[in-house]
């Protein structure tokens, strides 16, 4: 899946690792590596967390890390249940809902296109946090 058309913004880095792909706010190419924190990821394999059986063939998850109040939009409270091997549902993050990140199991082009306000938000937040970064 090419997601550089949704999540290709000014100043951002992609960075690909194990086959996995991270988008970073770093518009000078020099945060040092503890602050290169990434606003939207793409994995590819269960070799961090098994939750979305990624293991199947043609099966990745995109994430997303959003503000807390945009997230308590989607998931005011904790689901009960949740399905994380769901395809192309939004869901909270298997690992990683409590720091309010979200996440679709292989994304159709529809959902891709619903999700471009919430990588907009994400995007937005990661500027947020550089510029904060660059101030102290």
């Amino acid at each position: 899946m090419n997601l550089d058309q949704y999540l290709d913004r000014p100043g951002g880095r992609t960075l690909t690792a194990n086959g996995d792909t991270f988008w970073i706010y770093d518009p000078a190419g020099d945060l040092p590596p503890e602050r290169q924190m990434p606003w939207a990821t793409l994995v590819t394999s269960d070799a961090y967390d098994s939750a979305s059986h990624l293991d199947r063939p043609g099966v990745e998850r995109l994430n997303l890390g959003l503000p807390k109040a945009d997230y308590l939009k989607l998931f005011p409270a904790a689901p009960e249940a949740v399905d994380h091997t769901a395809l192309d549902v939004v869901l909270p993050h298997p690992v990683y809902a409590p720091q309010y990140w979200i996440c679709v199991v292989s994304p159709s082009e529809a959902t891709l296109k619903e999700l471009e306000p919430l990588a907009e938000l994400a995007y937005r937040f990661a500027v947020r946090k550089y510029e904060n970064f660059r101030r102290r």
